[in-house]
């Protein structure tokens, strides 16, 4: 069974573990990128370059800026969704795969994202005080997502390496939602003066000019600190405070003392473009929550205590660097204990730089030189050139330097105009290479990550063979052993395989033509492999065979991945037939419960109809149920449910659920508990069974009828010609935790109403929102009937099936119940 939940059945779940009353919505934590360093530049120096390369140029970078932007987003989230799966294994003792995709399957039945489901059941199961406060805010102000946030936020603070990271995953996860601009978090200095510990939304020239603030300027970071209390501004040009970003942004300012243990220890000042929005109790303690989190960043990366002209030395050195077209890095030196230099770090790269040896930035940002260039270490190399620049502050600059560098072992060389200058304590390397260098190392690199392919070359007038570190692994050899000749190909082979391998080498050698083919491997410790070699030769001016080059790659997954299709396409038949005898036998099972159609049952004032519709696709059946029942108390059952998944497993699970609330029914409890007890039954079953449902009682003396719901979607009733949905009450899907409380809704009917109750196959479709889908269902619905027609329930319920708009091929049950 296909079963995506309305957005309101995020709201269910919020209300039973968080009290949230608001729909949750698709909200996500932001994947913005970090800093303007980290966005790629566009912008091109003008020159005769070939517009047609500008343009490829330019695309490849809006696509790995697009790369970026989708990796961050789903990194976002990462923390909290593990926390969620750590819940999952220890309260339902599930491994970490079972974890993960029960919780990918519980946000699809809720039709909520895995990042909101997440941060429901972290809230649920910490009960600390983001989860306080987002059941506040929520009821609030209604906000879908403001658990998602603050949890985003908590994990991607915590998981910062400095605080200036923290101000930024403040802003991006938790701020801008509420409309901020920038934020900034100061450090409160023993001497009162403040540090700007870290800030988000403001140029680095702004934040570098603000720094450090002397102790008495009266800014409104200063004023918290002395009230010891949030203070607000409706606009900061208007309070006439001085303040980080005043040019710029002039709006409403909230500063917020930060401070664990009883110690206030910084300030969060948060900034608004325009006027200060107003602050609701339930925002101001959003807010002191995530002054305590700054708080707690700045006890672990402490501000003070540095040289304020360094980072806007710094600042203005990366800003340059970033606007330079060419590939650029900056190198901090790494000293020793007499603070002589043995290596540098790779601290900033631009974003025009490109590694000449064809890898990504990642590989070369934060490593040491001699990491990612060890060749750089050699006689008149880049090692010395750079250690010279540092020691002596000379500017070194050579229009055609050799830059050396490892590709899977293989040494690689390219020619580029160097230039290394030192600015302070660090040395800025810039070159432009003059050959397709970084392209060929680039495709080097992928076809190595595709599929372990092995290169060679063989020059035949020398003997000397060249090899790459994955062919020496393919053949089970040590990086050390001595290559062997494409010649002795058919000695290291299957002997089946002798004369295939003697064809090509025909092909290869006599005939000088490109050859390729397939072979064993017999390795010497035993181990066969299934390999493909490709290769070339090599001629001189005079079309003499001079050498040979290829690759061999190893295909044995691919041959042993065909063996096991072979042999599977003889279960297929068998597991075919059994895969239907099972659809068979639940489909039988469901008409045995579940007639098509019941004619109209008449229960004391009440008329009452049932529809059903199987699914048209037997391997489709599923769990969709239906009851009325004429209670001992005098009360009337009346329910509707949907358990998960398709089969004889969903339609047991619906057999076992729908007599179980029979049963719980005759106690007399309200739909509340009935449900509730329902859910412990749903827990317990040995198959994991997720449902939703509806459950409903009426008194027929006072016309009163209460009713609950687990995950489900409301019932409709259609009064004076109108169709409206029942209040959404509180709810989570049946089986989801041990133990849940559910809410109940009252209503009085009164003569002539009629009260509809459906499963979602109804009303789904692929092509629209779930809440479009109910608007339809509405418009449906009050299609007028003669009022004097005994069949007017049922030709109303067979109306609504012709006329639904659903595509989903679901079971569908309806139950209609005319109040007389």
């Amino acid at each position: 069974m296909r079963d995506p939940r309305p957005p309101r059945d995020a709201e269910d779940r919020s209300r039973t573990e968080l009290n949230l009353d608001a729909p949750s919505g698709a909200t996500t934590a932001s994947s913005q990128p970090a800093g303007h360093a980290l966005r790629p530049r566009t912008d091109r120096p003008e020159g005769p370059a070939d517009p047609g390369v500008v343009g490829r140029l330019t695309s490849t970078v809006e696509r790995l800026s697009s790369e970026l932007t989708r990796a961050r987003a789903e990194a976002d989230g990462r923390a909290l969704v593990e926390l969620a799966k750590g819940i999952l294994i220890e309260r339902l003792g599930y491994g970490p795969a079972d974890a993960a995709r029960q919780l990918e399957d519980l946000a699809t039945q809720s039709n909520v994202s895995v990042l909101e489901l997440a941060a429901d059941l972290v809230n649920q199961a910490s009960n600390d005080r983001i989860a306080e406060i987002a059941r506040g805010f929520v009821a609030a102000a209604g906000e879908p997502s403001v658990a998602v946030r603050l949890r985003s936020a908590e994990t991607g603070m915590l998981d910062a390496d400095d605080v200036q990271a923290v101000a930024q995953a403040a802003l991006e996860h938790a701020l801008r939602h509420v409309g901020a601009q920038a934020v900034a978090i100061w450090s409160a200095n023993t001497d009162q003066s403040l540090t700007l510990a870290g800030s988000a939304g403001f140029d680095e020239r702004e934040s570098a000019l603000w720094r450090h603030v002397p102790p008495g300027v009266p800014t409104p970071a200063r004023q918290a600190l002395v009230e010891r209390a949030a203070t607000t501004y409706e606009t900061l040009s208007a309070a006439g405070l001085p303040s980080i970003g005043q040019r710029d942004i002039t709006g409403g300012r909230l500063a917020v003392p930060a401070g664990v243990g009883g110690r206030i220890t910084g300030v969060l000042e948060i900034c608004w473009p325009g006027v200060l929005p107003p602050q609701s109790q339930s925002l101001q303690r959003q807010f002191q929550t995530l002054a305590e989190l700054c708080a707690t960043a700045l006890e672990s990366h402490p501000a003070g205590g540095t040289d304020p002209s360094t980072p806007t030395r710094t600042a203005e050195l990366m800003e340059l660097v970033d606007g330079l077209p060419d590939p650029c890095m900056v190198l901090q030196p790494v000293l020793d204990a007499t603070d002589r230099p043995t290596d540098y770090l790779i601290k900033h790269i631009n974003p025009g730089f490109v590694d000449f040896a064809g890898r990504h930035r990642n590989a070369i940002l934060g490593a040491r030189l001699m990491e990612a260039y060890p060749l750089a270490a050699e006689s008149g190399g880049l090692f010395e050139k750079v250690e010279h620049v540092l020691a002596t502050g000379e500017p070194f600059r050579s229009p055609g330097m050799h830059l050396s560098a490892l590709v899977d072992g293989v040494p690689l060389v390219t020619e580029a105009t160097v230039n290394i200058s030192r600015h302070g304590s660090q040395v800025v390397v810039h070159w432009r290479t003059k050959d397709g260098t970084a392209r060929v190392a680039s495709l080097l690199q992928h076809a190595q990550r595709l599929g372990r392919i092995g290169g060679f070359e063989e020059n035949l007038r020398t003997g000397e063979i060249a090899w790459n570190d994955t062919l020496f692994d393919l053949y089970g050899l040590a990086h050390t052993a001595e290559p062997l000749s494409i010649e002795h190909l058919a000695a290291h082979a299957h002997a089946d395989d002798e004369h295939t391998i003697g064809r090509f080498l025909r092909t290869l050698l006599h005939h000088q033509r490109p050859a390729s083919t397939a072979f064993r491997l017999k390795r010497a410790d035993g181990i066969s492999r299934h390999i493909r070699v490709v290769a070339e030769p090599i001629l001189d001016v005079d079309a003499h065979l001079i050498a040979v080059r290829g690759a061999y790659q190893d295909v044995s997954a691919q041959h042993w991945t065909e063996v096991a299709l072979a042999a599977t396409r003889d279960q297929l038949a068998h597991t075919e037939q059994q895969s239907a005898e099972r659809n068979r036998l639940a489909l039988q099972l469901q008409h045995a419960i579940m007639p098509p159609s019941r004619g109209p049952l008449d229960l004391d004032d009440l008329r009452v109809a049932v529809r059903y519709r199987p699914a048209e696709k037997e391997h489709l059946v599923g769990g969709d149920w239906y009851d009325t029942v004429d209670l001992p108390s005098g009360q009337i059952l009346l329910c509707v449910g949907d358990v998960a998944g398709h089969g004889i497993e969903a339609a047991t699970g619906m057999v076992a659920l729908r007599n179980a609330l029979r049963g719980l029914a005759a106690t007399g409890a309200g739909p509340a508990q009935l449900l509730s007890w329902l859910n412990s039954v749903t827990h317990h079953l040995t198959d994991n069974v997720t449902a939703t449902a509806v459950c409903a009682l009426y008194e027929p003396k006072s016309h009163v009828l209460r009713w609950a719901r687990a995950g489900h979607l409301p019932p409709v009733l259609l009064r004076d010609g109108l169709a409206r949905e029942l209040p959404m009450v509180g709810g989570i899907l049946l089986g989801a935790i041990h133990q849940a409380d559910y809410e109940e809704g009252e209503i009085e009917l009164k003569s002539g109403d009629t009260l509809m109750m459906y499963t979602d196959g109804l009303i789904e479709r692929k092509d629209r929102s779930l809440q479009e889908s109910l608007h339809a269902l509405l418009a449906t619905a009050q299609t007028p009937e003669p009022s004097n027609d005994p069949a007017e329930l049922e030709h109303r319920l067979d109306h609504l099936l012709t006329y639904s708009s659903a595509d989903t091929d679901d079971d569908t049950c309806l139950i209609g119940v005319k109040v007389g």
